[in-house]
């Protein structure tokens, strides 16, 4: 088991930062890649990026790119979503999620999931 725990979330203003953090505990974090997922009111939920066991490979949706970055501490077991330039469709409740290396990387093939953090984007 992994147990994933966000943070960071809350009420922004359009145009600015934030970052939010994912703290992972259980079995070994370095074993696994891991995701952050968004899921606005009445869509379903997106992949926005990725990263991989070492963190030198990421992948981003097409509609962050630019916007988003992810990275990871393996010595703190920790995961990191860093959001510029926000927007009000960036409005969601953030996931960070897990799945074991030789999975794909869509949604189904991530089996651990935090509780979610809730952003808002105000304008």
């Amino acid at each position: 088991q992994v147990q994933l725990v966000e943070s960071g979330g809350g009420v922004v203003q359009a145009g600015g930062p934030l970052r939010l953090s994912c703290a992972a505990s259980g079995r070994t974090f370095s074993n696994y890649a891991m995701g952050w997922f968004r899921q606005a009111p009445g869509k379903d939920r997106e992949l926005t990026a990725a990263i991989s066991l070492n963190g030198q490979n990421t992948y981003y949706a097409d509609s962050v790119k630019g916007r988003f970055a992810i990275s990871r501490d393996n010595s703190n077991n920790m995961v990191y979503l860093h959001i510029n330039n926000l927007k009000p469709e960036d409005t969601a409740v953030y996931y960070c999620a897990a799945r074991e290396a030789y999975r794909r990387n869509r949604i189904e093939d991530y089996r651990y999931w935090g509780q979610g953090t809730q952003v808002t984007v105000s304008s």
